[in-house]
């Protein structure tokens, strides 16, 4: 009997609703089953081949291409076929439901949600950060982002962790050639310059690292709360950043009592902004609720735009409140999350905009300012745009690599200590390399030894 992973599965390989064409995909053994009661004729590899779907009786369920990829030369590595007719949803369930019969006594079941996918992955097709990166591009909402998730997918990040792994294994080797043959009287690690191949490999993880907290950031976006007092412009502010009439905008303090967000991009970067109520004590009901919702924003933002109003600077007791309520916000938020401090309604008094000496002044309704803001925001969040291009990441991969950072750190110190704290260096090696493995889902216990042997004449 077939293991689960075993089993062939098929799908309906394209989104839901109607469309000019469908696809319905079938991986593994039964394929050839369904080639033989669906297309009714022999196909020649990775070749379309224009022909009429047929039902159990050989009548004509749609007209469309059917392509035909042996393994070991397919997306999941096993038997892929690829039925193309027309996108409605009915033919396409129908198409989907005539190949799970004709497949039937191989086993032809249904496939989870990114079995196929999982499959590559299990018949090395792609690495783990590959596989991850095909589901980013789907979900790519800007073009950078997209074009980012596609160098993933390309495997320029696996690249680039297969060199640091490559360069940490050749490291281990020499720590447990030491370890373990102390009777050749060599000393591996001078010789081999092991500090310099340490000091080269932190160096290279910083550079890594960089570009993977920037992909993290084209992944993830970042969610940015518009916060400050009544009638401050938030909703202005946010109106001005969409470049649309999102949120009501009027004199009447307290208009906005709800959460109010939009999604955006700055240079290709996904933000996905939120206006709040304002923040002050009101006896009113729904205010309170809005207010109690504003904070609850704030508190689970990325970064904060604090919104001033540069019409009541003159007022010292306006200005006392708004400084208390600002110190408020970056109490709640803490040290790691950015507060900017935004000075809007410059339009209506110039002469207040020389007495900021923090933050950025802007009008919300003149848009003066707002591309020094965007640029502050980019910056507050740690933005660089890399020369090399980014990959996309995940917050994972920046987990791991920043353990990967924390381990070799480690080494270091116990690298100076040598012949005293060997076992102890070569742990914290080993520690850095699974860290590394988890990004790619790349695991071998031999692969050390492997490279002690073929490298070094040990063997007596």
């Amino acid at each position: 009997m077939l293991s689960h992973l075993d089993q062939p599965i098929a799908a309906i390989a394209t989104a839901p609703g109607r469309g000019a064409v469908g696809i319905v995909r079938v991986s593994g053994p039964a394929v050839r089953a369904v080639v033989e009661g669906v297309c009714a004729r022999a196909l020649q590899p990775r070749e379309a081949t224009y022909l009429a779907f047929r039902d159990a009786q050989g009548a004509a369920i749609d007209q469309g291409l059917a392509i035909f990829f042996p393994a070991p030369h397919s997306y999941t590595g096993e038997d892929v076929l690829e039925l193309q007719a027309h996108g409605g949803p009915v033919v396409l369930q129908l198409l989907l439901a005539r190949c799970l019969e004709a497949g039937a006594a191989a086993g032809l079941r249904v496939a989870e949600p990114g079995e196929f996918t999982r499959r590559a992955f299990l018949n090395d097709k792609i690495d783990l950060a590959q596989a991850e990166a095909i589901a980013d591009l789907i979900d790519a909402s800007t073009e950078t982002a997209a074009r980012s998730a596609s160098r993933s997918l390309a495997g320029e990040f696996s690249r680039e962790i297969g060199v640091l792994r490559d360069a940490l294994v050749n490291l281990r080797m020499l720590v447990e050639a030491t370890l373990d043959f102390p009777e050749e009287e060599i000393d591996f690690l001078q010789k081999a310059d092991a500090q310099g191949q340490l000091q080269r490999l932190q160096a290279q993880l910083a550079r890594v690292l960089q570009r993977t907290q920037q992909g993290a950031l084209l992944r993830e976006g970042i969610k940015v709360v518009i916060a400050g007092q009544p009638n401050a412009g938030k909703s202005s502010l946010l109106n001005a950043l969409a470049g649309a009439e999102l949120a009501i905008v009027t004199p009447v303090a307290g208009t906005t009592r709800d959460v109010v967000s939009q999604a955006i991009q700055i240079e290709g970067v996904p933000l996905h902004v939120v206006d709040t109520a304002g923040l002050r004590d009101s006896d009113d009901v729904v205010e309170r609720i809005g207010i109690a919702r504003a904070w609850g924003q704030i508190e689970a933002a990325d970064a904060v735009l604090f919104v001033h109003d540069l019409t009541r600077v003159g007022s010292d007791d306006e200005v006392e409140a708004d400084v208390a309520l600002a110190r408020s916000v970056v109490a709640r938020v803490g040290a790691q999350v950015p507060v900017i401090d935004v000075w809007n309604k410059a339009d209506a008094v110039p002469d207040q905009t020389r007495a900021v000496r923090e933050g950025v002044v802007l009008s919300a309704k003149t848009g003066a300012g707002l591309e020094a803001l965007r640029q502050r925001l980019l910056l507050a969040v740690g933005w660089e745009a890399s020369p090399e291009g980014v990959f996309i990441a995940r917050e994972r991969h920046v987990h791991a690599l920043r353990r990967v950072e924390t381990h070799l750190r480690q080494a270091d110190r116990l690298l100076a200590q040598q012949a005293q704290a060997l076992d102890l260096l070569a742990e914290e090696l080993r520690l850095a390399q699974n860290a590394l493995n988890e990004i790619t889902g790349a695991f071998g216990a031999d692969d050390l030894l492997g490279v002690i042997f073929s490298r070094f004449c040990i063997g007596k």
